[in-house]
C-alpha cells in the first residue's frame, strides 16, 4: 500500500511537471522558436500555447543588453533567453575610432533602431543576431566616414545617418531585421583638431565682421552721397525755378511799364497833335530834361557842358511854351 502511494506521488509530480513545461505563456509584442527533436516545428505566438514537454523545445537565443559602467561607458551584456522580442530596439554602441578621409582619426558612437520581423530568419539565417548587427554598423560607419573629409563628417550627419540606415537595411533584411534608423551620437575630432577649428572659426567670423562694417560703411557713404546729390538737385531745381519767375516778373514788369509809357506818349501826341504840334520834338525834348536833370543831380556836380545839339532841343521848348500858352 505504502509503495503504491509513492508511485501515485511520483506519477503525480511527473504529471505536473510535464503540464508546467507543455504549457508556454508568450507575452504580447514576443515571439518563440519551437523544435522538434532539433527541427523547426512552429512560432509560438502571444498568449497560451501548449507543446509537447522533452521533444517540443523552446530554441535559445543569445540577446544583448547594454549598462553603464563606473566611467559612463557602456558596456555589452550578452544573455541566452527562448524568448524574441519584436518590438523595436536600440543599441547604443561604444565609441569607435574612425579615420576620415583627410587622415584624422575621430571617436564616433552611433545608436541604431532596428526591429526583427521574422523571428525564423532571425534565429536560423545568422548565428548571433546582436554581435552581428554591432560589427556591421561598425564596418559600415568606418566605410561611409572613409569617403568624407572631417569637415563634411561634421556638417554632414544626416547624409551619413542615410547611408547608414540604406546599406544596414539591406544587408540585415536576408536576417529577418529591418532597420528603422541610425543616429550619431557624437563626433569628437582630436583635442588639437578641436582647437584648430576654434581658431579657423573665430578667424572667419572676424573677417565676416570686417566683411560687414565694410560693406555698411559702403552703403552708409553710397546713401550719403546720393542724399548730398538730391540735395543739390533740389537746391538746383529750386534756384533754376527762381530764376525764371525772376526772369518772368521782370519781362513782364518791363511789359507793363511799356504798355503804361505807351498808352502816356500815346495821350500826349493826340494833346500836341490837337493844337497843331510836333510830338517827336516835344518826346525828344523831354528826354534831354530828363537827362540833364540826372546830370546836375550829384553833389560834386559843378560844371555841367551841354552839347551842341542842345541849342536845338532848347529852342523846341519855346515851341512847347507856345503850344501849352496856347491852350492857356
Amino acid at each position: 500500500m505504502f509503495q503504491s502511494l509513492i508511485i501515485l506521488s511520483f506519477l503525480s509530480i511527473f504529471v505536473i511537471f510535464l503540464l508546467a513545461k507543455g504549457i508556454r505563456i508568450v507575452k504580447q509584442s514576443e515571439a518563440m522558436i519551437v523544435e522538434r527533436l532539433g527541427k523547426y516545428h512552429k512560432t509560438l505566438e502571444s498568449g497560451i500555447n501548449i507543446i509537447i514537454p522533452i521533444i517540443d523545445q523552446p530554441r535559445q537565443i543569445s540577446w544583448r543588453y547594454s549598462e553603464s559602467g563606473f566611467n559612463g561607458e557602456i558596456i555589452p551584456i550578452f544573455k541566452m533567453q527562448d524568448r524574441i522580442d519584436l518590438r523595436e530596439n536600440v543599441y547604443d554602441f561604444p565609441k569607435q575610432n574612425v579615420i576620415t578621409k583627410d587622415n584624422v582619426v575621430t571617436e564616433i558612437n552611433a545608436l541604431i533602431y532596428f526591429q526583427i520581423m521574422d523571428p525564423i530568419k532571425s534565429v536560423y539565417e545568422i548565428g548571433n543576431l546582436p554581435s552581428a548587427i554591432e560589427k556591421l554598423t561598425q564596418t559600415t560607419l568606418r566605410n561611409v566616414v572613409g569617403e568624407l573629409d572631417l569637415d563634411q563628417s561634421l556638417s554632414s550627419r544626416d547624409t551619413i545617418n542615410t547611408k547608414l540606415r540604406t546599406i544596414l537595411d539591406d544587408a540585415t533584411n536576408k536576417w529577418g531585421v529591418k532597420v528603422n534608423r541610425v543616429e550619431l551620437q557624437d563626433i569628437n575630432p582630436p583635442q588639437g583638431i578641436r582647437e584648430a577649428m576654434e581658431k579657423q572659426m573665430r578667424a572667419e567670423r572676424d573677417r565676416r565682421a570686417t566683411i560687414l562694417e565694410a560693406e555698411g560703411e559702403k552703403t552708409s557713404q553710397i546713401l550719403t552721397a546720393e542724399g548730398q546729390r538730391e540735395s543739390d538737385i533740389q537746391r538746383a531745381e529750386g534756384e533754376k525755378r527762381a530764376a525764371i519767375l525772376e526772369a518772368e516778373g521782370a519781362a513782364e514788369s518791363r511789359i507793363k511799364i511799356a504798355q503804361g509809357e505807351a498808352k502816356a506818349i500815346k495821350l500826349v501826341s493826340e494833346e500836341i497833335k490837337a493844337f497843331s504840334g510836333d510830338p517827336v520834338q516835344y518826346l525828344i525834348a523831354q528826354r534831354y530834361l530828363e537827362t540833364l536833370q540826372e546830370m546836375t543831380s550829384g553833389k560834386d556836380n559843378k560844371t555841367v557842358y551841354l552839347p551842341y545839339e542842345a541849342s536845338g532841343v532848347l529852342s523846341s521848348l519855346g515851341g512847347i511854351k507856345n503850344i501849352l500858352g496856347g491852350n492857356s
